[in-house]
């Protein structure tokens, strides 16, 4: 079902090819800004392990605004390749995708949601620690990077 303003967060295909064009945008981004060693970017058919779920939001044409996945990993959920089109900016739709990513969590019995993102991100870290998100140590195969922020937020 839409939102108010014709936007639609559903479960989709990562292998669409609207999907692997942005995802390849947004992977060209990422790399002005961080080195490879600091890109801890998964690939199209990581997004389409069973242990992931990837959303993506459209408006009412259909054309892709952003998206965003969520992996289980054991105790805790994991998110993965948020990202928001640079002309959909400004719609609040990364804490639209992050809140659909967090109620994908509670829905599948996690209480923690964790995160890794890159310190060139202050609209990011903004989002996330205004959405009760806390620095926490690098987790699971994560290593320290000074170009890293881990981050968690405990849901129940």
């Amino acid at each position: 079902m839409p939102d108010a303003d014709g936007i639609r967060i559903e479960i989709e295909d990562p292998g669409r090819p609207d999907v692997v064009a942005a995802l390849r945008a947004a992977d060209s981004w990422y790399a002005t800004l961080y080195p490879a060693e600091s890109n801890h970017l998964v690939d199209v058919e990581t997004l389409r392990t069973v242990d992931v779920t990837f959303l993506a939001a459209r408006d009412g044409d259909g054309a892709l605004l952003g998206f965003g996945a969520i992996a289980a990993r054991g105790g805790y959920a994991e998110i993965k390749r948020m990202y928001v089109d640079p002309a959909a900016r400004g719609l609040k739709l990364g804490r639209r995708l992050l809140e659909r990513l967090e109620r994908h969590a509670v829905d599948g019995g996690f209480a923690i949601v964790r995160l890794e993102t890159g310190i060139s991100q202050p609209e990011a870290i903004g989002l996330y620690r205004s959405a009760g998100y806390r620095d926490i140590a690098p987790f699971g195969e994560y290593r320290p990077d000074p170009l890293s922020l881990f981050m968690e937020k405990w849901l129940t």
